[in-house]
């Protein structure tokens, strides 16, 4: 069910949700939480696709919000709400509103969305791509529990880590780390088997990856060692080595959902370790609304790289004079 409104008014789509509700027979106790997704036209879709998805496993409120300014003098001065209310379908566990703020309006997304939250629920705002630069402290980012950025969309992600770093505030989130997920695990019950101290670590990957960047850091964090960050032809993180007395833990993806872990005195294994899909990563965050520890510890740990070997400098001064 769909229900377009144009130059309306939150109160009025609030109706239209009770109505959408009792038409359908759908109650909105089932749901569970407001997701706010802050979007554009062109990313839109594929956002409220991944928000329905992970809405299945977490019965949801979504609400997009897309600014729409206008480009003349004109069309800046105007303010107006658009929206459709979409119920059942593709829509997912709950229900969408999407919402379009013309003019002046984008400026006050926060008074729009507020009356349309579900009363005594958690708020969790995503932004798909262009966070602000403090999420916590954006009108919108203030009213949520939890915030969820992603530095892999956008030109310059190290950057953008570093603006997270130095903005962070309990309740935040990316999703570069989010995919880190499973590679922490399986490293962490590696280790747990393998029961031998780490001396270095290496990270494959894509040039400029931020989970990359922040798989580095969370061993700089955790593991107090210095770390060798390469790269490789991709996609994402290919693989990782952690060295050892005894030998390397390596886990190698070079490409497909299939990666091999090898530790020293034990058969290779063949492991599930897939790219995940944005769907997966949203139900994922949308499991924990507390302040993520580890991933702030990592986001302002400092990489250090390992020393350069006795041999490496005599072969670079042997490089050298022959140049």
């Amino acid at each position: 069910m769909n229900i377009d409104l144009t130059n309306t008014t939150s109160s009025k789509v609030n109706a239209a949700l009770v109505e959408a509700r009792r038409t359908a027979g759908g109650p909105a106790v089932g749901m569970v939480l407001t997701l706010v997704v802050v979007t554009d036209e062109g990313n839109h879709y594929d956002a409220l696709k991944a928000a329905a998805d992970a809405s299945r496993e977490h019965p949801s409120r979504i609400l997009a919000v897309i600014k729409r300014p206008g480009r003349t003098p004109r069309d800046r001065r105007t303010a107006r709400l658009d929206a459709e209310v979409r119920l059942g379908g593709d829509v997912g566990g709950g229900e969408t509103v999407v919402l379009r703020l013309h003019g002046e309006l984008a400026d006050h997304a926060d008074s729009v969305v507020l009356p349309l939250l579900l009363p005594d629920a958690p708020v969790v705002v995503w932004w798909p791509v262009d966070a602000p630069a403090r999420p916590a402290q954006d009108p919108l980012g203030a009213l949520a529990q939890r915030r969820i950025t992603d530095a892999y969309a956008v030109e310059q992600p190290l950057e953008q880590l570093a603006a997270r770093a130095a903005s962070y505030a309990p309740g935040d989130t990316d999703l570069a780390w989010t995919r880190l997920t499973p590679w922490r695990a399986m490293l962490a019950a590696a280790l747990d088997q393998a029961r031998t101290e780490v001396t270095s670590a290496v990270v494959e990957s894509e040039a400029d990856n931020p989970s990359a960047e922040l798989l580095a850091r969370w061993f700089a964090d955790r593991l107090r060692v210095p770390v060798e960050q390469v790269v490789s032809a991709g996609p994402v993180v290919t693989g990782v080595r952690l060295r050892t007395a005894t030998g390397d833990i390596h886990i190698d993806r070079p490409d497909g959902p299939v990666a091999t872990l090898s530790i020293p005195g034990q058969p290779t294994r063949t492991l599930a370790l897939k790219v995940r899909g944005t769907a997966e990563l949203i139900a994922e965050e949308l499991r924990r609304l507390d302040p993520d520890e580890a991933y702030a510890a990592a986001l302002r740990a400092h990489v250090t790289a390992p020393a350069a070997s006795a041999t490496s400098h005599k072969h670079e001064q042997k490089e050298q004079q022959d140049a």
